[in-house]
């Protein structure tokens, strides 16, 4: 068996603009979790937090349950147990995690995404796309945002927002 090494998708280093940073981070374990049939009530027990409204997140301790689509979320952090009531699947090997943060996030993300994220509140989840990458954005502070794409997508999506960055940057200066 080949002994695998596991890897960044970028090996950037961080991005920084204009009082605007864009870096890769590891969230870690991603397990993509969908309840059987009836079963999101036995999954919520098994899990210790409820299974996530549309748009939303749950946590307990170190693990959250995000929100990732209909009747699907992504637990975050900790392996998830044996035996859940659920369909199971590793994600993490297939999506990249951006951390975008600083005074301009808003500005740069209006410029890419169909969304307005003025009034956005920390906790809250959008599935969304990126220009043409599907994209969810996970809502920190009015501030701070995280953006998972496709792993696949990494390269893209970075020189989509670091061109974004430099647009709002360009913009500020002339002022």
């Amino acid at each position: 068996m080949p002994d695998l090494i596991a890897k960044s998708a970028l090996g950037f280093a961080p991005f920084a603009l204009a009082g605007t940073t864009l870096a890769e981070v590891d969230m870690g374990q991603i397990t993509a979790i969908a309840p059987f049939p009836g079963q999101s009530e036995a999954l919520s027990r098994a899990l210790g937090m409820a299974f996530p409204a549309p748009g939303a997140v749950t946590q307990s301790g170190d693990a959250r349950l995000v929100w990732a689509g209909r009747d699907i979320a992504f637990l975050i952090g900790p392996v998830p147990p044996d035996g859940l009531p659920a369909a199971v699947t590793d994600q993490s090997d297939g999506w990249v995690s951006l951390a975008l943060t600083g005074a301009c996030t808003v500005d740069v993300l209006a410029r890419l995404v169909p969304l307005d994220l003025r009034a956005a509140q920390s906790g809250q989840v959008f599935r969304t796309a990126l220009n043409h990458l599907p994209l969810i954005v996970l809502v920190g502070t009015e501030r701070s945002f995280t953006l998972l794409t496709y792993r696949s997508m990494a390269r893209t999506a970075w020189h989509e927002i670091t061109e974004a960055m430099v647009k709002v940057g360009a913009r500020a200066a002339t002022g």
